[in-house]
């Protein structure tokens, strides 16, 4: 009996697995470059770690046993980012770890959320991060979103991904600013400004008047600072002329400015100040991240991230640090969905080895044995069926050589067959290993 397919759990044919597993090697490339290091956290935190920061506690998923009491709390919950993982990791082999501590990780991360597209309640992440101890020096928040630019910008050129823009705000910036209009709680404002992309200005003022006590005058200039986005610097003057001053306001400015600046030489146009941007989470205290395809701005952020100065503490010691995470369900879904990418075959064998009978099939095996040893991947057909039938197998699968004892190789696109020897013989370059094929690439 045919189950519903159960919604917000994106699963690929072939074709799109091995459009994923070529994306992935290449942003790990990328953060291997800058010399980034791989790690892999458990699925499963505890319930207190996943709910104390931010307003993600309605979306984690709990887990128990099926054998547990009715009324037992969860004391597990799946990981709904890979940064509270990471955290946790950090802490727990801190005296094994060299700081500044420069970590990637890719892995699946699950939140009970909404199933829409670029949503999803199980999702693939490439996290890339840089923690410090005791202190994390300010360069590495130009250092990560630029790192993050360099595998994002790989998958353009490579794959025909789309460009990017990556929007940079500054938590101190933001808190300074709404103390300086006598706001106490600055985190109500932030969770409420975060959702202005997804319900517009107006219902955000709302917010601000009626949950959060603001004034008209107050709700208005907050409004107004999250109108500000610039390419360069020239947002400061912007911010000075609305005429809320405060310390913190003035230390995030700076701040904002040194990247936004670095940034403007190294990665021109790719990176700009956006004081709307205010990531939901609370662990974030300094610089934030959010970037969004160029062509496909409606699906929301794509890689986000900042830097979190107390995420991680044992007590004694303090692990700063700063990251972005790349959402790349968020980015594959939808491409490969509407074919906008694909695989030149779903299957890794370049080679059928053809068996004229049962009786020759280890002769076949050896055959593919001698390829596969000069990295050639081959299979030997399931069965001693006519040439014809052993083809039109090919075919389906998208395997686009055959072999034929003795010594004969066939191009079932061309037709073509010509003598070889599987010690020597090599196919097309662009044979040998499934590549992925943008729309229009004339594949």
């Amino acid at each position: 009996m045919a189950r519903a397919k159960l919604s917000g759990f994106p699963e690929f044919l072939p074709a799109g697995r091995v459009v994923e597993q070529r994306v992935l090697a290449a942003i790990a490339e990328t953060f291997e470059l800058h010399g980034f290091g791989s790690i892999e956290t458990r699925a499963l935190e505890t319930m207190e770690s996943l709910t104390r920061k931010g307003e993600i506690d309605k979306e984690v998923y709990a887990v128990k046993r099926i054998h547990a009491a009715a009324d037992e709390p969860a004391e597990f919950g799946l990981h709904f980012d890979l940064t509270v993982p990471f955290a946790r990791y950090v802490l727990e082999n801190a005296g094994q770890l060299q700081f500044p501590f420069r970590r990637y990780q890719i892995q699946k991360a699950w939140r009970g959320e909404r199933p829409q597209e670029g949503r999803y309640r199980e999702f693939l992440q490439a996290d890339v991060d840089v923690v410090g101890q005791g202190s994390l020096a300010a360069h590495h928040d130009v250092e990560l979103p630029l790192v993050t630019l360099a595998a994002l910008e790989k998958l353009h050129v490579d794959f025909s991904v789309p460009t990017v823009t990556m929007s940079v705000n500054n938590r101190k910036l933001s808190e300074g600013f709404y103390r300086g209009l006598g706001v106490a709680e600055p985190m109500a404002v932030l969770q409420r400004v975060d959702k202005l992309d997804k319900i517009g200005p107006e219902k955000v003022a709302e917010l601000l008047r009626s949950e959060l006590g603001m004034s008209a005058a107050a709700a208005a200039s907050c409004l107004k600072l999250a109108e500000i986005r610039t390419p360069d610097t020239s947002f400061v003057d912007r911010v000075r002329a609305i005429g809320v001053t405060h310390p913190l306001l003035d230390a995030g400015l700076a701040e904002l400015a040194d990247v936004v600046e670095a940034a403007a030489k190294l990665v021109p146009g790719r990176l700009v100040a956006d004081l709307k941007i205010a990531r939901g989470l609370d662990y974030y205290t300094g610089t934030v991240y959010e970037t969004v395809m160029d062509s496909m701005e409606s699906m929301g952020s794509i890689s986000s991230g900042g830097r979190y100065d107390s995420l991680a503490s044992d007590g004694k010691n303090t692990y700063p640090g700063v990251g972005l995470s790349i959402g790349v369900s968020r980015i594959l879904v939808p491409l490969i969905g509407r074919g906008a990418l694909d695989a030149s075959r779903p299957v890794p064998s370049c080679v059928l080895v053809a068996v004229d009978s049962e009786e020759t099939r280890l002769a076949a095996n050896e055959t593919a044995a001698k390829l596969r040893a000069r990295g050639i991947a081959a299979e030997v057909s399931p069965d001693a069926a006519k040439y014809g039938k052993q083809i039109r197998y090919a075919d389906r699968r998208g395997i686009p050589y055959v072999w034929f004892s003795p010594g004969q190789v066939k191009d079932i696109r061309s037709g073509e067959q010509v003598p070889a020897d599987p010690e020597s013989w090599m196919p097309a370059a662009a044979d040998l290993r499934p590549r992925v094929l943008s729309a229009g690439s004339g594949r």
